[in-house]
């Protein structure tokens, strides 16, 4: 087993001396203990991207990532490429220099490696610097860098080399890092109080934000049987550890999931979304979690387990309360079953936020509604925001069912969101502002399916967008 935590940093390989605290963030790393301050601080916590770097995943595909939330104990075994990594003469640096894509230079360490992961990702320009904040240069000079930025294929898709297990020891803490199920479940059993670990979207902010010393982490981003992604006809069962950029890329070629494709699109950065995971998602139960709407809308059902066996129950029951689920102290989440939309059922996903790319919802919304001549057969609404966890507008579905699907029967379904939901104010909005909202994205379900060939300025109007789609549909 694997005591010292071990990595390539821009080709060269790292053995960390023995005590190095496993959970300090690699930001903190770099800059404090290599000297290499090209990468920077900022936000701590995600959003800005000054900290972003690349790491690259088997068969040589890279990932921007944020090294002030991604800790020392993730990166055994990986590859990581800082700035200072390139050399200084990449074509990236080159591009960003002659469309004078930079002014004071903080931010463009962290936007050079977002686009140095573009040049083999490709896909939206606007979508791969989300991430980024530029405070003074402003983005049409780092456009021009990217437009004539040449894309680099990506590499073809290759089997992880097997890992062993690892713990690693520090001053009063202990990081493991199993490298299958049975390994995970045994530890788990043995450390019923130590922090699961995946992605650490959520939870590496504890670290960078909060100076937090866990004494205990399981770290699942080894094991193998959490990364499974598998489609049927029913639908898809997604791996606890699956990252995001996965589930988009197959919500793109699956039936019937195309609003996902959008909608996860704002969930996060593609730097948030190359390590956050749907089981992470689901087990911190935050009440504004992106994914959870989605799970609940279409009746997604959960796998946990433990050395004593497994067990399966819908995601609505196992969201107890505010960062509260059913898992026992003794289990992990396995997996997650996500169910198609029914054949012609009008399935949307939508989210309000202040700023339109990564930012967290104030309110967000999930619906599956199924038809029969016009009149609502069914309807399963669910919202977040709006409780302490999320949750399914079961008196919103009572009224709408029945009722020709209208705008009339959407306003006056609307009318019983107060019965069952009293949101709380704060920052991101006040509790009346969060009850009109929730009846506003019930309106737009209804006109964005209504209309579906709304122009993409018009439909930007009132942001977020996120079309609706009919199952099975075009």
């Amino acid at each position: 087993m694997d005591t010292t935590i071990r990595f390539h940093l821009n080709g060269r390989e790292i053995r960390l001396p023995a005590g190095t605290s496993p959970t300090m963030s690699l930001l903190d790393w770099l800059r404090g203990q290599q000297r290499l301050t090209g990468t920077k601080e900022g936000c701590a916590e995600g959003d800005c991207g000054a900290c972003t770097v690349v790491v690259e995943e088997a068969g040589g595909h890279r990932l921007p990532v944020n090294g002030c939330i991604t800790l020392l104990g993730q990166l055994h075994g990986r590859r990581v490429t800082t700035v200072e990594g390139l050399g200084g003469n990449a074509p990236v640096q080159r591009l960003m220099a002659e469309s004078d894509g930079t002014q004071c230079g903080f931010c463009t360490p962290g936007i050079v490696m977002a686009l140095h992961a573009h040049a083999q990702e490709g896909g939206d320009p606007h979508e791969a610097l989300a991430g980024n904040l530029c405070r003074c240069t402003g983005y049409r000079p780092i456009l021009d860098a990217m437009a004539a930025l040449p894309r680099e294929p990506a590499p073809p898709p290759a089997e992880p080399a097997p890992v062993a297990p690892a713990t690693f020891t520090a001053d009063g803490q202990v990081f493991h890092l199993p490298a299958t199920l049975d390994q995970a479940l045994a530890l788990r059993a043995a450390h019923p109080n130590a922090w699961l670990l995946a992605g650490g979207t959520d939870l590496g902010l504890l670290v960078s934000e909060h100076r937090q010393r866990r004494p205990e982490v399981i770290c699942l981003l080894n094991v193998r049987e959490l990364h499974a992604l598998r489609s049927d006809a029913g639908g898809l069962t997604i791996g606890a550890a699956v990252p995001y950029r996965t589930l988009l890329a197959a919500c793109e070629a699956e039936r019937g999931f195309a609003p996902l494709r959008p909608y996860l699109g704002r969930l996060g950065s593609r730097q948030i979304r190359a390590l956050g995971t749907v089981g992470g998602n689901l087990g911190t139960a935050s009440p504004i979690g992106d994914m959870l709407p989605v799970l609940l809308a279409l009746g997604a059902s959960v796998r946990v387990a433990s050395l004593g066996g497994e067990r399966e129950m819908s995601v609505e029951a196992f969201l107890v309360d505010y960062r509260r689920t059913a898992l026992g102290p003794d289990e992990i989440i396995v997996s997650v079953f996500l169910p198609r939309p029914p054949e012609g059922a009008v399935f949307a996903a939508e989210k309000l936020s202040r700023r339109h790319d990564q930012d967290i919802s104030a309110v967000s919304l999930a619906a599956v509604v199924e038809l029969d001549g016009g009149v609502v057969a069914s309807a399963r609404i669910a919202l977040g925001g709006m409780a302490a966890t999320a949750r399914r507008a079961r008196a919103v579905e009572a009224a709408l069912t029945g009722q020709l699907w209208s705008e009339a029967a959407i306003l006056a379904a609307a009318e019983h969101l107060a019965e069952e939901f009293s949101p709380l104010s704060d920052w991101r909005g006040s509790a009346e502002y969060r009850l009109a909202a929730a009846a506003g994205l019930l309106r737009r379900v209804f006109w964005r399916g209504a209309q579906p060939g709304l122009p993409a300025d018009v439909m930007a109007l009132d942001a977020p967008h996120a079309p609706v789609f009919v199952a099975g549909g075009a």
